[in-house]
């Protein structure tokens, strides 16, 4: 429930991926032990598992790379609950969701240059496109009689325009005419500058026909979206109103009638209310929000109210996490919910009293690049819970959870283990100056002798409200094969220690969150792995602005590399993608109103101090982070002689950093190079021999 500067896309491969580089090999090559760059196309990662209503069977999205075209690929697949069996559904599709019956699944599959919305009958495997509108569905939502499915669409808008060109004759071959722009929002990080049109609630019949518009106007009316049991409404989560384009984080909960389109709002506070979810008898809501104060981080709460959101209460404003994703139980009196707690994403139950059952510990997100908690569940009528799961070892894959035992039904990555030799993780023990206690993890090179100290690269995460955790990540397993110990860590401002934890940096950031990193590092010196002679430090969008900051406080690393970092916060404010967003949140005046509080929290005000060689890595297409913070940057530093190189990842907007496999590994092998040119002794002999 909070926009951050970190956002991270996933890219992975399927075993063709690793039959088609095998092929074109040169014969005089031989399999390494080593993780390397390749290995990326040889990663699959599980995603959306969706449970039958039944609890028999699950629908996944398993993500994989076309090492041809260097793109990801989702395809979905069916598991056997009881037998753990696989069988391939679709060869390309996302959102699965199954009919109330469990005879059929909605998916959306690409269909020319658009996605539509296809039905599958799972008794004859036939499927049939039941959409033709240009507007790539999303939030696939089935009719509580099975009959028909709601999604959200994009709908297509006029341009605006002033003036025109004058008339142009016959066959001539003249400019694009003007583009102009009069949104207060009007660029997105990755779907790029805002084309006209607003996205709405659609019907349609789900054995075809014409789609039905439900929602009209000039606002962005977003899923998911949620049934009432009459079938006569859909709850959705929108921002309306004559101000809605200047509003950032105030969202309503809303029901439109599905017979007549009419439109009843049914929350008004001053804060997001979103992702609805209609109780099986239809008596009561329950969403997720806070009430906005303007602090950096806010605890997402789980609400119930009645069936028009009336009596509102939190159920969970004791338990001090933020709560991600919920579903109903089936008899109506508890919910399920996911939250960050330390580090490792959970699902719990919640009673409508308030009392919360941890039930899994151990739900794994679908990134592959770095370590961040994630992962999603769907819980069936008897409540056997599917979610995505994992540890530091592999990416994610399918487990199940009944009876309060936890079986893993997928091995996608099962050859990894065996072919590669990974980086152990384990964690580590911090202290903060001020005897808070910090989580932190550290990989070591595989094959590191006993008490050999290594060259040690500081990751930070982005958020800066996030969190990283035990989980798989590829840029450390290919830090850790070039013969470098990795940690990572949960600095002051991450998310899943409390919202007191993560607005110690608010309205002040970066400050002693710096305090933290440097004592994790310290920490990594003192129980003999990391060598204090050969320190470097990295660190993407959030962490990209603590790298830059790190360098500017101290000389103690060797080389760092700021990844798509805000350098000057007066210019970010008026440059990122959300116009409202920074000086709203992050500074309590406009940048105009007081510049020196923007720069004295910049980088750039400290870069006088850098003698660090410091690299500068952005995405071409970045509009979170925008291409002008790197670049003042790597200008700054060479104005100084501060040795520097700047890295530009064609195409990749700051979500989409490491989207295509091999951008992501040539972006950790320059990062790598960079390093290598400052790191002194022979550490790397350490890397696994082939």
């Amino acid at each position: 429930m909070r926009l951050s500067l970190a956002i991270a896309l996933i890219v992975a491969t399927p075993a063709a991926g690793i039959a088609q580089q095998q092929q074109n090999a040169s014969p005089a090559e031989a399999p390494t032990r080593a993780f390397t760059g390749a290995d990326l196309f040889g990663l699959a990662i599980a995603a959306d598992p969706q449970i039958s209503p039944d609890g028999r069977t699950i629908v996944y999205v398993r993500r994989s790379a076309d090492v041809m075209t260097d793109r990801m690929q989702s395809s979905l697949w069916l598991i056997d609950v009881a037998s753990g069996r696989q069988t391939p559904f679709a060869t390309q599709g996302s959102n699965p969701r199954w009919s109330p019956d469990g005879t059929r699944v909605a998916y959306a599959a690409a269909d020319g240059d658009r996605s539509q919305l296809f039905v599958r009958w799972l008794s004859s495997g036939s499927s049939a496109r039941v959409t033709s509108f240009p507007g790539d569905p999303q939030a696939l939502a089935w009719s509580p009689d099975g009959q028909q499915l709601a999604y959200v669409a994009t709908v297509a808008g006029e341009a605006t325009t002033l003036g025109k060109a004058p008339p142009k004759p016959e066959g001539a071959k003249w400019a694009e005419p003007l583009t102009v722009i009069d949104r207060i929002n009007y660029r997105n990080d990755g779907p790029g500058y805002v084309k006209p049109g607003r996205d709405h609630l659609f019907v349609v019949a789900a054995d075809g026909g014409a789609a039905r518009q439900l929602t009209f106007g000039a606002f962005d009316d977003g899923g998911p979206l949620s049934w009432t049991p009459d079938g006569r409404s859909i709850m959705f989560a929108a921002i309306r109103g004559p101000e809605a384009d200047r509003q950032v984080m105030n969202s309503d909960v809303i029901a439109v009638d599905v017979a007549s389109g009419a439109l009843r709002t049914l929350t008004s506070r001053d804060g997001p209310d979103a992702k609805p979810i209609v109780s099986p008898d239809g008596a009561r809501i329950a969403w997720i929000g806070f009430d906005d104060k303007r602090r950096s981080y806010e605890n997402a709460q789980l609400y119930i109210g009645d069936r028009n959101a009336g009596g509102a209460k939190s159920l969970t404003a004791t338990l001090d996490r933020g709560i991600e994703d919920a579903a109903w139980a089936a008899d109506g009196r508890s919910l399920f919910a996911s939250y960050d707690d330390r580090g490792q994403r959970k699902v719990a139950r919640i009673g409508l009293d308030g009392r919360v059952t941890p039930l899994v510990d151990n739900v794994g997100g679908d990134g592959l690049d770095r370590p961040y908690t994630g992962g999603e569940f769907s819980v069936s009528r008897n409540g056997t819970i599917a979610y995505t799961g994992g540890d530091a070892s592999a990416p994610a894959d399918v487990w199940v959870s009944s009876g309060g035992k936890a079986r893993r039904l997928t091995q996608l990555n099962a050859g990894l283990a065996t072919a590669k030799a990974l980086a152990p993780v384990r964690k580590i023990a911090v202290t903060a100056p001020d005897g808070r206690s910090i989580d932190a993890w550290i990989a070591i090179p595989p094959g590191r002798p006993a008490g050999k100290r290594m060259p040690l690269i500081l990751e930070i995460h982005g958020g800066p409200n996030s969190a990283y955790g035990p989980s798989f990540a590829t840029d450390v397993q290919l830090y850790a094969a070039a013969g470098y110990a990795v940690l990572w860590t949960n600095p002051r401002g991450s998310t899943s220690y409390g919202a007191e934890f993560a607005n110690l940096i608010d309205k002040k950031y970066p400050s002693a969150d710096y305090d933290d990193l440097i004592a994790a590092v310290d920490a990594a010196i003192a129980d003999g792995t990391a060598d204090p002679d050969n320190l470097f430090v990295t660190g993407g969008s959030g962490g990209g602005v603590l790298t830059a900051w790190i360098v500017g406080k101290t000389n103690r690393f060797k080389a760092a590399a700021t990844q798509k970092p805000v350098i000057n916060w007066a210019s970010e404010a008026l440059t990122m993608d959300n116009t409202l967003f920074t000086s709203r949140y992050w500074f309590t005046k406009l940048p105009w109103e007081d510049p020196m509080s923007y720069w004295n929290r910049s980088p750039l005000s400290l870069v006088g101090n850098v003698k660090t060689p410091t690299l500068v890595v952005v995405g071409s297409d970045d509009y979170r982070t925008p291409v002008s913070e790197s670049e003042q940057y790597y200008a700054a530093l060479q104005i100084r002689g501060v040795p520097t190189a700047l890295v530009k990842v064609p195409g990749a907007s700051h979500g989409g950093f490491t989207a295509r496999p091999s951008q992501s590994a040539a972006k950790a092998s320059a990062i790598l190079a960079w390093f290598d040119r400052y790191r002194t002794g022979a550490g790397g002999d350490v890397a696994p021999k082939p």
